[in-house]
């Protein structure tokens, strides 16, 4: 068993400094050397963190044979070219969400893993919820019978990054995130509920996205806003299953839905948790007495639930041999296909299947610059 993973980080801005502070409290991690083309904002980082070694060029921080383990945290579009590069380094590659921007890079990056044999593992936060957990319990132990539906709409009354105030301009422009409310929030969402599915294989999926609310037009204009604020989706899956998915930036409504997953026997939101039954003739719902309560007496009486609470501990605890790797990679692939499935199919007007979503021209009908 490894003693501590020593770490390298690539990219210092907003994710990368989270990434940084994940580490912090996780005693089996060390991180080793960050990279960025800004030395000054890399440099101070590295003081406040006590990281010994800054770098401008990933490729000299990937050339140190003290580091096993990287953290990639750039924009979308960067995300295969340095995972690549990175797991045929050697190193083992964590990856901040989305995948990447298109399915195909996504592909190529699973591919790259497989060929060198490394770990890769995506940033996918909602997996580690103690509502997922419970949820997963309840879909494992037969509770939902035959699982056929699952949806998932969340929403956001006004929260476009850049435009609404929030985050930095390369979220809203397709030369740097590839894409909008879809690869920056949804795929947290349809990740969970392909989890909680067990990942079935996609069959179809049609979908439409847009940009329709107004919004301050010096923001537009500075963005250069040419993504979605709204994606939804019809995906048909293998084993009969049905999935709706729904996500707005910002739209003229309440709070979306949740996220809900139905069988032949019950069916269970998400967050907050409820199960959904029927006993003796009578339609029952019931919500856990505690969850809190509950998730602390797992973690108290199952040492390994610490190793599921969070990503950057179950990433270190997998490399260590503590646990087996969740396959983020193998959801977060999948979900790629979803989204660019959307986009596609919002470009053609049409439902379209896996197999042309996978043939299509990377980036078909996304704003591009």
């Amino acid at each position: 068993m490894v003693d501590k993973v020593r770490l390298g980080i690539i990219g210092t801005g907003q994710i990368g400094t989270h990434h940084m502070e994940k580490y912090q409290p996780i005693e089996d991690a060390e991180i080793v050397a960050v990279a960025d083309l800004r030395e000054g904002e890399a440099r101070r980082l590295a003081e406040k963190y006590g990281i010994p070694h800054v770098y401008t060029d990933y490729h000299d921080l990937l050339a140190r044979d003290d580091i096993q383990s990287v953290d990639v945290c750039l924009h979308n579009r960067l995300h295969m070219p340095v995972t690549i590069d990175a797991l045929r380094a050697g190193k083992n590659v964590y990856c901040e969400k989305p995948m990447s921007w298109t399915y195909s890079e996504a592909q190529a990056m699973a591919d790259a893993a497989a060929e060198t044999g490394r770990m890769l593992h995506i940033q996918l936060s909602t997996l580690y919820r103690p509502e997922t957990r419970a949820a997963k319990r309840l879909i494992d132990e037969g509770h939902l019978g035959t699982l056929y539906y699952a949806k998932s709409s969340g929403y956001r009354r006004r929260g476009r990054p850049w435009v609404d105030g929030y985050g930095s301009a390369a979220f809203v422009n397709t030369a740097t995130s590839g894409g909008g409310a879809m690869l920056d929030v949804a795929v947290y969402h349809i990740a969970r509920i392909l989890y909680l599915l067990g990942n079935p294989e996609v069959l179809t999926v049609s979908g439409n996205t847009a940009q329709m609310l107004d919004m301050y037009e010096d923001r537009r204009a500075s963005g250069a806003y040419n993504v979605e604020e709204l994606g939804s989706g019809l995906v048909r899956l293998a084993g009969g299953i049905t999935f709706f998915v729904e996500e707005a930036w910002a739209i003229h409504s309440d709070q979306g839905d949740n996220e809900y997953v139905y069988g032949s026997k019950g069916g269970v939101r998400i967050d907050p948790l409820a199960y959904y039954t029927t006993l003796a003739d009578i339609e029952m719902n019931a919500t856990p007495a505690d969850l809190e309560h509950i998730d602390w007496r797992w973690h108290q009486c199952d040492p390994l639930t610490t190793y599921y609470s969070d990503s950057q501990r179950h990433w270190i605890a997998a490399q260590q041999g503590r646990v087996p790797l969740l396959d983020t990679a193998g959801l977060a692939l999948r979900t790629s296909l979803i989204t660019e499935g959307i986009y596609i199919s919002s470009h053609l007007g049409r439902e379209v299947t896996a197999e042309e979503i996978a043939a299509c021209e990377p980036g078909l009908g996304r704003g591009q610059d």
